[in-house]
């Protein structure tokens, strides 16, 4: 017998704090929480279900997507397209949006979600992720349009995202700080084990692709070679860099220890016509959402990300985020 909160508890605990609350929402999570243990599962048996390498197709980024990248979004269409509690979804790897099907009945949310957030790592079995952001349907959801997507990330009613690693981890926040919960494989339930999670406000550690580093802004050089100079440089402390190229892995450690993860503009996007890297409603304003909520900050740079007037579907961002006086410092070199 587990003695833990396990997270449906958790959800309904919080739901009876939120006068006139439906119940809606709450099962709306437990779908979502569903589809996440059905790809780790999946993650977890890699080669042993034939589950790893290539799909042979492209995503609307033009990226080559892998197995686990399609069948982790049927999953998580199927998980979440019969209850009644959406009106659409949008995925990193669909290009248009899902419309519930006439025959289920249509709910009050929209859910968008990158089903396997790092999948270019899965087959040399680093760890990989699930993102999802839930918001409010205007209008309803009697007849959902792309652009009811199109909503600044302040508008999120919930987000988080699962952890594929040693161990299956769900992260979550509803607007009321951010909760922890690791899957118990005995019992096949999520129970709350990182309670009230909070980002440390200083760190001396930086996650950023330095490979890039030429075609970088002055001020995002400025501040990795203050970070490489260590002791002798201006910050007068030694750094530690890291880099995962899983945007839940290195989130997740920024949130358990501290740190600043940066994918900045660059003059190779700016080239193509990409102002960053990361997608904005799949990505960025999720994992901005749970970082403001632990006390950190996020930005593209020069301006709040949580602020961003969404465009486009898949409109990417310079992302830069973590520990809230690591951020402000690179704000304030992008203001210099």
């Amino acid at each position: 017998m587990h003695n833990g909160t396990t997270i449906t508890q958790f959800i309904i605990e919080e739901q009876r704090h939120v006068p006139g609350a439906t119940g809606d929402f709450t099962s709306l999570l437990n779908d979502i929480v569903t589809a996440c243990k059905v790809i780790s599962n999946m993650v977890n048996h890699g080669a042993l279900v034939g589950v790893l390498g290539s799909a042979e197709s492209e995503n609307i980024q033009g990226e080559t997507q892998k197995k686990l990248d399609v069948l982790s979004n049927e999953v998580f269409i199927k998980s979440n397209e019969w209850a009644g509690h959406l009106a659409a979804m949008a995925s990193e790897e669909m290009d248009e949006i899902y419309e519930i099907p006439a025959k289920y009945p249509r709910g009050k949310y929209l859910l968008t979600f990158d089903p396997l957030d790092g999948s270019s790592n899965i087959d040399v079995n680093v760890s990989v992720g699930t993102i999802f952001s839930i918001l409010r349907c205007p209008g309803g959801g009697e007849n959902p349009t792309a652009r009811d997507f199109l909503q600044a990330g302040t508008q999120q009613v919930a987000a988080g995202y699962a952890l594929y690693g040693p161990s299956t981890m769900m992260v979550l926040t509803t607007g009321n700080g951010v909760n922890g919960f690791t899957l118990d494989q005995n019992i096949g339930e999520f129970i709350l084990t990182h309670p009230k999670m909070r980002i440390p406000v200083e760190t001396r550690e930086f996650a950023i692709n330095t490979s890039n580093m030429r075609f970088w802004e002055p001020p995002v050089k400025r501040y990795v070679q203050e970070c490489l100079d260590g002791k002798e440089g201006p910050r007068g402390e030694d750094f530690n860099m890291r880099w995962i190229a899983s945007m839940v892995a290195e989130v997740h450690r920024i949130l358990t220890r501290g740190g600043i993860f940066m994918y900045p503009t660059d003059t190779k996007m700016q080239a193509k016509g990409q102002a960053g890297k990361l997608r904005l409603l799949y990505e960025a304003n999720p994992m901005s959402f749970i970082v403001e909520q632990a006390g950190g900050g996020a930005i593209t740079g020069t301006e709040r990300i949580l602020d961003l007037q969404p465009e486009s579907l898949h409109q990417r961002v310079p992302v830069i985020l973590g520990s809230k006086n690591e951020v402000e410092r690179v704000l304030s070199y992008h203001s210099a």
